[in-house]
């Protein structure tokens, strides 16, 4: 990773950079670990797959009132506690796993008070960043957070999460747990109060305590009104979808038609994380020169791609650029969906606007997930793939005017007022820049 540019952003920005790339790294550990575990245990297919249920459930369940507590408390704060509780969590697992009192029980219980720690740790990282980095500067910075989660937990966890399994079962649950402790050290030297501030003038509805249902639809329809944020979130959802149902089947196409071993396999996603590293860390200065608009609608055509290649090529060189390029794409688009929310959103409303995305993204994974299964079953391996292709013609040609030049470059001039701030400097800290995200109609 560009170490420069990450110092260049700031000391607080340092800290939360260490912070998000340890983590990942554990819980890159966990992932490789977690499917290992199961298998030693049992082999029912139902049980297996129950540890993936298990993950994605809280990502329906709480994703939504998960932005409500980020809203409402020290979102810097927030995150301390989760790491703590998630450092519990996983070190309850490995030592049961050590003293081999690990059953299943216990291990889905643990993925679940993770993964809920997750979503609350994610919305609040995403609501904080723009009290730490100038306004400029978000792709930058979100392109380091990308690119520094993605080589740790896709390219860097993997084989040592396997080397530490098969040294002692416990250890990557061990290891995971030394990251989330370190991450809660590092945040907790990030200075000052990251609590969102109210928003000035007027309020709809009677005073006093709100509901977290009302706070949440709220969330949900200031996302509605925003069109583009509304677009790219609704495009995200649908995307994947087609992506989740071709990778859950990609392993019978890696085998049946591209004849490839395990070790081939893997080496797929190995293309698709370098290629994501590669996007993070140049991703802002081509954002610059192509502009968001064009990233926009060239990621499109890049996914329509991907799934065209997937349907027709028996190639594993072709099919290996073609992740590549898909994760050059991943990373640009999260950097600008990112950096486009942060601007826009009203600093009170960062946290259920983020979730509301977070809750977007995962409804298409588990869909994706069923459709990816399904659609093979019964159509044929390469059904998904044309599904996919069809799905990304059909979103790229209804959305392509809604991205153009002049709504993008409206979002990323549109200022802030000084009350919206949402960071008070604590320890000597500096404040943060009075251009922070705000809301647009």
């Amino acid at each position: 990773m560009d170490d420069n540019g990450v110092a260049r952003l700031g000391g607080r920005f340092v800290r939360l950079w260490a912070a998000s790339t340890t983590s990942a790294l554990g819980s890159g550990l966990a992932m490789v670990a977690t499917p290992l575990l199961v298998a030693a245990r049992t082999d029912d297919p139902l049980l297996v797959s129950a540890a993936a249920g298990v993950g994605w459930l809280p990502w329906l369940l709480f994703a939504l009132p998960g932005g409500v507590l980020v809203d409402r408390t020290d979102r810097r704060r927030l995150m301390v506690v989760v790491d703590w509780v998630r450092v519990v969590a996983m070190g309850v697992l490995a030592a049961a796993v050590a003293t081999g009192h690990a059953g299943l029980p216990l291990l889905y219980a643990v993925l679940f008070v993770v993964n809920t720690g997750e979503i609350v740790f994610r919305a609040a990282s995403q609501a904080v960043l723009p009290a730490v980095v100038p306004r400029e500067r978000l792709e930058r910075a979100n392109g380091l957070l990308f690119g520094g989660a993605t080589l740790m937990q896709q390219m860097v966890a993997g084989p040592l999460g396997g080397f530490l399994f098969v040294l002692a079962a416990g250890l990557p649950f061990l290891a995971n747990a030394a990251t989330y402790a370190a991450s809660a050290v590092l945040i907790g030297l990030v200075g000052g109060v990251y609590r969102a501030a109210p928003a000035s003038g007027p309020q709809p509805g009677p005073a006093g305590p709100r509901s977290v249902v009302g706070e949440m639809a709220e969330g949900l329809r200031w996302l509605v009104r925003q069109r583009l944020l509304r677009t790219m979130a609704v495009l995200i959802g649908l995307l994947n979808v087609t992506l989740t149902a071709a990778t859950a089947v990609l392993v019978l196409l890696a085998s049946q038609r591209l004849h490839l071993g395990s070790v081939g396999y893997g080496l797929l996603f190995t293309c698709m994380a370098a290629g994501g590293v590669l996007g993070s860390v140049v991703g802002d200065r081509l954002i610059a020169r192509v502009t968001a608009t064009w990233t926009i609608r060239v990621g499109l055509l890049v996914e329509a791609g991907l799934h065209l290649a997937l349907a027709t090529s028996r190639d594993p060189y072709l099919i290996g650029f073609a992740l590549f390029a898909f994760g050059v794409h991943g990373a640009l688009w999260g950097i600008v969906a990112s950096s486009l929310r942060q601007r826009l959103t009203p600093p009170e409303m960062l946290g259920r606007v983020g979730s509301s995305n977070l809750f977007i993204a995962a409804g298409g994974n588990c869909l994706g997930a069923l459709l990816g299964g399904a659609l093979a079953g019964g159509f044929g391996l390469t059904a998904p793939y044309w599904v996919g292709f069809v799905v990304a013609v059909l979103v790229s040609a209804a959305t392509w005017r809604v991205f153009d030049r002049a709504t993008v470059a409206e979002a990323y001039a549109t200022p802030v007022p000084a009350d919206r701030v949402t960071a008070q400097p604590a320890d000597g800290c500096a404040g943060a820049s009075a251009d922070g995200p705000v809301g647009a109609a």
